[in-house]
């Protein structure tokens, strides 16, 4: 394809660090984005950030407009290649603004999760995004004390972000495809009523399952949420 031509070519501006095994090509790179994308789109809870992969995919946007200046006026590559970049521009402010828009929506349970990571585990937030949260905590701690707490008798005059605010719903039912095939996964624990029920889940195969109970494999990345 055109777009994928447009993709080799920004790859020839990485020099020599495109001999490293570790680095990724412009296409592979442009697929983890539309990954983690629709992971973080159909996940109910935020996801660990990926902000070296949003940084290597605006450094590539700005090598595939480099190379688009190349190409002579009226040639169709042109368009088609113009055509490929915004989409990529789409892909990654979508994955960003759904990003945003969780942590608006569960802020003192993102901080809380935050906080109490262990040492060395992965951090759910960008430093851009914790300032992010942290700022709209106090701002809408301050909103609250000024509209309406400071009004109330004193002993309500203090609210509890993390009961006020609703948590992520885990339990909520998602699609996900397999990309590594898993065996023994416990979809329902064994109660009064039922026996536990487990399944295996071979690759390439699809499901609707409650999403906690992939949550570990959509981390891992040996599932994909569609």
């Amino acid at each position: 394809m055109m777009a994928d031509a447009l993709l080799s070519e920004a790859s020839d501006l990485s020099g020599d660090e495109s001999q490293e095994e570790d680095v990724l090509t412009p296409a592979e790179l442009i697929s983890r984005l539309e990954e983690a994308w629709l992971n973080e789109t159909f996940s109910p809870e935020l996801l660990e950030n990926r902000s070296e992969l949003v940084e290597c995919v605006m450094e590539q946007l700005t090598h595939m407009e480099e190379n688009l200046q190349r190409v002579k006026k009226g040639d169709l590559k042109a368009s088609v290649h113009r055509m490929e970049i915004d989409r990529i521009r789409f892909v990654l402010s979508s994955y960003l603004r759904c990003r945003l828009q969780k942590i608006e929506k569960f802020f003192p349970h993102v901080l809380e999760k935050e906080k109490s990571r262990a040492d060395g585990d992965p951090s759910f937030l960008s430093p851009e995004e914790f300032a992010f949260a942290k700022e709209y905590l106090a701002n809408t701690e301050m909103y609250l004390k000024s509209v309406a707490l400071k009004h109330m008798p004193p002993n309500l005059q203090s609210v509890d972000m993390l009961k006020a605010v609703p948590e992520p719903c885990l339990d909520s039912f998602v699609f996900l495809r397999v990309k590594e095939r898993q065996e023994n996964i416990l979809v329902e624990p064994e109660t009064d009523d039922q026996r536990e029920y487990v399944v295996d889940l071979e690759e390439g195969s699809q499901h609707l399952m409650r999403y906690r109970t992939i949550a570990p494999l959509v981390a891992s990345g040996a599932v994909q949420l569609i």
